[in-house]
């Protein structure tokens, strides 16, 4: 695992993995993860053994957009896919 960066250099950064938008957002990890495997969250990953780059600006939106369906429209992960793919 490589050295952590500075919350400024994420905040600053085009892309970040998983756990550093973990840190941004304050999503779980586990939510993110599941999300990402629904097609919800946009990544990108060079190789299948590579770790998944978010581009931070549109992942963020993305999971805002994704808790503001859930929590004030009460619509499901299948209602919130149809709605956004």
């Amino acid at each position: 695992m490589g050295r952590q960066r500075s919350l400024e250099k994420i905040e600053n950064s085009e892309y970040v993995s998983i756990s550093e938008l973990v840190q941004l957002s304050g999503v779980r990890y586990s939510t993110i993860k599941y999300y990402t495997e629904e097609g919800l969250v946009p990544f990108e990953q060079e190789d299948i053994r590579l770790t998944r780059r978010y581009p931070r600006v549109k992942a963020l939106e993305r999971l805002a957009e994704i808790k503001r369906l859930k929590e004030y429209q009460g619509l499901t992960i299948k209602e919130i896919k149809e709605n956004l793919l």
